[in-house]
């Protein structure tokens, strides 16, 4: 298994198409493994949550029924 925190030195990431204006953004990114990431785009260099296959389709399940 690679290693998480590797990966997100050179991940890809995205603005999410539903952040809000202003300071309400966050950021995606896809890893190995079917692996995703969140950051808050403010601060790219701080930490980010790295979610498994099941607890991204958990998180976006929440956040589409919010």
């Amino acid at each position: 298994m690679t290693h998480p925190q590797r990966e997100l030195t050179g991940a890809v990431w995205r603005k999410s198409s539903h952040s809000g204006s202003g300071d309400q953004c966050v950021e995606v990114a896809s890893l190995s493994g079917d692996l995703h990431a969140v950051r808050d785009s403010k601060d790219p260099g701080g930490p980010a949550l790295v979610l498994t296959p099941a607890a991204w389709r958990t998180f976006l399940t929440s956040i589409r029924d919010a």
